[in-house]
């Protein structure tokens, strides 16, 4: 079914998957029924420029992708995300990182994000919309003051027509990368 079951699909093409995750998935905890929540929410309402959606499995990890925001250098790129929640979730954040391979001041090299409601901003008020929009402002709105990749918040800061050139090689490879998955995906459920 592909790394990111429903991306381009509308809400009601998600229903079967919804009733999937109901029959499939203890619902018991509030941390699982509050996923449940954020997942109609974002099926209901998405925001623009994102999307997210549970694994087949386990509700408690969710794939997700973000398209980078128009009149920025990420423009175009389609970059995917890995969300692991907890059972203390709201109250405590979800790990997430980038699957894509990033340049960006606040993108590790494992690609875990360092943003502040990921951390000691966090309110349990967040939901999986609010994480992955709040993300995709993060690429155009970078904080170079709390690097995480070091020669990213340099160029950004002193040499923006360098950082914009290592941008757009990422853009580039999100895209050679997004469809060498599906074509993965594709031979996997052909056999």
């Amino acid at each position: 079914q592909g790394f990111f079951l429903g991306t381009y699909l509308d809400a009601k093409q998600f229903s079967p998957l919804k009733s999937n995750l109901i029959r499939n998935f203890n619902m018991s905890t509030p941390a699982r029924r509050r996923l449940m929540r954020d997942f109609k929410r974002l099926q209901e309402d998405p925001p623009a420029g994102v999307s997210g959606a549970p694994t087949d499995n386990n509700i408690m990890i969710w794939n997700a992708v973000i398209f980078g925001p128009h009149d920025t250098p990420f423009e175009d790129g389609t970059f995917k995300l890995t969300l692991e929640f907890t059972e203390e979730y709201p109250n405590k954040p979800p790990t997430v990182r980038f699957v894509s391979k990033m340049f960006h001041p606040n993108v590790y090299a494992d690609g875990s994000i360092c943003l502040d409601i990921l951390q000691n901003r966090w309110s349990p008020t967040y939901d999986v919309s609010a994480i992955l929009t709040s993300i995709q402002s993060l690429l155009d709105e970078p904080n170079p003051n709390s690097p995480a990749n070091s020669l990213a918040a340099q160029l950004y800061q002193e040499n923006r027509r360098e950082y914009e050139k290592r941008v757009a090689a990422i853009v580039e490879q999100s895209w050679l990368n997004f469809n060498d998955d599906d074509d993965k995906d594709a031979k996997k459920d052909a056999s």
